[in-house]
C-alpha cells in the first residue's frame, strides 16, 4: 500500500466543462429541434409470444439467452416453411464473441489502451437497464437478466432486454406493373420486423445491440455506438497551434479525442436446414468476349463457385475480392437442384491498420480477416481466448485456425467481424450521436420461392387527433 514510483511527464490545463452538460434536467435554453415523435399502434396486441425465454413471432421461433461475457445470445432460431409445413433450423447459436478497441496514441500514458470489452469487462455484466419510451418504443416488452456477483449472490439487471415489433415505413416488397394496356397493377407489402435489443455501457461507450428478424427469413445484426469519447488533455485551443502528431482531433479547448477502432467479432453457429454445412465462395469474375462474333458485347461477369475444404480456404478479407459468401447444406436441395443456404451480406469493410507483430494486434489477431470458418468445438467460443485479461495472443481464433481443419460438410461456425475506424469530430462531443452499422444473413435458395408473397399486411388504423387520451393510446 505504498507509492513505489511516480512519473509526471508534463502538465496540461484541465479541459473546460462548458457546453458538456447532457442531463435534460440541467439544460438551459435555447434548445435544439423539437421532435414530435410517431406512434406505432397495434390494435390486435403484440404479434409475438414469450414462453420463458422462447419467443414465437410470425414465422420465427427462437430462444433469447443472456451471458455475463457475451450479453445477448440468440439460439435455436428456426423459420416456418409454408410449403413444407414445418419449421426449419437456421441458427443454432449466435452472439458477440469479442469487441477489440485499440487506441492509436502510442505515448506512455496511452499505449496500453487496447481494450477487449467482452473478455476484460463483459458485455453482459456491462448491460444497463433500458429506459421505456426512449431506449425502446411504447410497444416493447422487457426481460430482466441475472448474473452471479462477487459474493456469489445473484445480481439483477432490470429491463436488460426489450423485444418489440418495428414498423418504420419500410417496404417488404412491391411492384407496379404498367405494361398492360388500360390497366395498372400495384401491390405493396409493408415490412414489420421483430427486434431484440440490449445496451452495454463499457466505460465511456454505450453499445446498442440489435438482433432483427424478418418474415423473409433474414436476420439483421445491428450495432450502434454512442456515449462519450475517450479524451485527453492538451495545451492547445486551436488547430494552428498544433505542430506535432497529437493522435486525435481537437474537439474543444485543451481536449483531444483520440483516434481508435471498434472491431466486433460475431460467433454464428449456423445449422442451415441441418447440422452438416459447407462454406461457399461464389466469386464474381469478369469474362472478356474475344471472338468478336458471339456477342456485340466485349465483357460480362459470371460466378465461379469454390467450396472451402479447410479453414485456410475460408479466410476472407472483404474488399480484396468480389464474391458472394454463403453457408450451404449440400445434403438438401431445392426442387430445381440448388443447394439450400444462407448468404452473408457484410457491412462496410474496415481492416486493422496495426502491424501484425504489434502486441495489441497479436492479441487481437482474430480481426486480421473479416471472415473465418471453423469446425464446431465447444471450447472455441471466445475469439480472444478463454482468458483475455493480460493474454499473449496464443489462444485466439487465429491460432485455432492454424490447425487448418476440415470444414466441408461439417458442423461449422462462421465468424464475422464488423469494424469501425473512428476519427472523432466535434459533433461527437460531448455525447456522440449514434453511429450505426451492421450486416445480414439472408436466405439463398433456402425456400422454393418468395416466402412472404402471401403475407397479409397489418390492419390499417385510423388515428384521429380529436380523440381523447384514453382512446388514442394503445
Amino acid at each position: 500500500m505504498k507509492i513505489v514510483e511516480y512519473y509526471d511527464r508534463f502538465r496540461v490545463p484541465v479541459p473546460k466543462a462548458e457546453g458538456t452538460e447532457y442531463r435534460a434536467s440541467k439544460m438551459k435554453p435555447p434548445f435544439g429541434p423539437h421532435l414530435k415523435g410517431a406512434a406505432f399502434l397495434q390494435p390486435d396486441e403484440p404479434g409475438f409470444k414469450i414462453d420463458g425465454h422462447t419467443v414465437s413471432w410470425a414465422n420465427w421461433v427462437f430462444h433469447v439467452g443472456y451471458d455475463v461475457r457475451a450479453g445477448p445470445i440468440i439460439s435455436a432460431a428456426s423459420i416456418y416453411d409454408l410449403e413444407k409445413q414445418t419449421y426449419r433450423r437456421v441458427l443454432y447459436r449466435g452472439f458477440i464473441s469479442e469487441l477489440f478497441v485499440p487506441y492509436m496514441d502510442p505515448t506512455e500514458e496511452w499505449y496500453y489502451k487496447t481494450f477487449f470489452d467482452c473478455g476484460e469487462f463483459g458485455f453482459g455484466q456491462s448491460a444497463v437497464s433500458l429506459e421505456p419510451f426512449a431506449d425502446c418504443p411504447s410497444n416493447a416488452v422487457f426481460l430482466d437478466a441475472y448474473f452471479a456477483g462477487a459474493d456469489g449472490l445473484p445480481v439483477k439487471i432490470s429491463n436488460a432486454f426489450c423485444i418489440f415489433e418495428r414498423y418504420a415505413g419500410n417496404i417488404m416488397w412491391r411492384h407496379t406493373e404498367m405494361g398492360i394496356p388500360n390497366e395498372v397493377i400495384r401491390e405493396v407489402r409493408p415490412e414489420v420486423s421483430l427486434v431484440v435489443r440490449m445496451v452495454a455501457t463499457v466505460g465511456n461507450y454505450d453499445y446498442i445491440l440489435d438482433w432483427e428478424l424478418k418474415p423473409s427469413g433474414s436476420i439483421k445484426f445491428g450495432v450502434g455506438l454512442t456515449g462519450v469519447l475517450e479524451v485527453k488533455g492538451v495545451t492547445y485551443t486551436h488547430t494552428d497551434q498544433i505542430k506535432e502528431d497529437v493522435y486525435g482531433t481537437l474537439l474543444a479547448d485543451n481536449t483531444i479525442g483520440v483516434y481508435h477502432d471498434h472491431f466486433l467479432t460475431y460467433y454464428l453457429d449456423l445449422d442451415v436446414d441441418g447440422e452438416p454445412n459447407s462454406f461457399v465462395k461464389n466469386k464474381l469474375e469478369k469474362i472478356q468476349v474475344t471472338d468478336g462474333h458471339s456477342s456485340p458485347r466485349k465483357s460480362y461477369w459470371t460466378t465461379v463457385s469454390e467450396t472451402a475444404k479447410t479453414e485456410s480456404d475460408a479466410r476472407v478479407q472483404l474488399g480484396l475480392m468480389q464474391s458472394e459468401l454463403a453457408v450451404v447444406n449440400t445434403n438438401k436441395k431445392t426442387k430445381l437442384g440448388n443447394n439450400v443456404g444462407y448468404r452473408l451480406i457484410p457491412g462496410s469493410a474496415a481492416h486493422p491498420l496495426l502491424s501484425y507483430d504489434d502486441y495489441p494486434q497479436i492479441r487481437g489477431a482474430f480481426t486480421n480477416n473479416d471472415v473465418w470458418v471453423t469446425p464446431y468445438n465447444k471450447s472455441e467460443k471466445w475469439a480472444g481466448g478463454l482468458y483475455v485479461d493480460q493474454s499473449h495472443g496464443d489462444d485466439t481464433l487465429e491460432t485455432w485456425s492454424l490447425r487448418n481443419r476440415d470444414i466441408e460438410n461439417k458442423d461449422i461456425v462462421l465468424w464475422y467481424t464488423i469494424g469501425f475506424h473512428h476519427v472523432p469530430c466535434q459533433e461527437d462531443f460531448p455525447v456522440m450521436p449514434t453511429l450505426s452499422g451492421g450486416f445480414e444473413l439472408r436466405p439463398t435458395n433456402f425456400f422454393e420461392s418468395n416466402p412472404v408473397l402471401k403475407t397479409k399486411p397489418p390492419k390499417h388504423v385510423e388515428y384521429w387527433s380529436n380523440c381523447t387520451t384514453a382512446t388514442t393510446h394503445p
